[in-house]
């Protein structure tokens, strides 16, 4: 019976610092983009679709997307700081 294949220990630390850069890179930009006039308020998306830019130009739009930038990043260093002691 073969043995199973072990991940190296840093492959796996490779992995996770990409995983958690990335997370807090994607998180600081949705937490940034619907405050920020040239990609918000700009945006070919919602001038193509006035509706759709009514509902976008929202407050309460505008915090929930931000707040899902901060989950993001909660995770982020979540992730960090919980693999630091493994």
């Amino acid at each position: 019976m073969p043995h199973p294949h072990r991940i190296p220990h840093w492959l796996v630390r490779a992995e996770l610092f990409l995983r958690v850069l990335l997370r807090m890179y994607i998180g600081l930009a949705v937490c940034y983009a619907p405050w920020s006039s040239l990609f918000w308020d700009q945006n070919p998306l919602f001038l193509q679709f006035p509706t759709l830019g009514i509902y976008a130009a929202n407050g309460a739009v505008r915090g929930i997307v931000s707040g899902l930038g901060l989950l993001n990043l909660w995770i982020a260093f979540h992730d960090a700081i919980r693999s630091r002691g493994k």
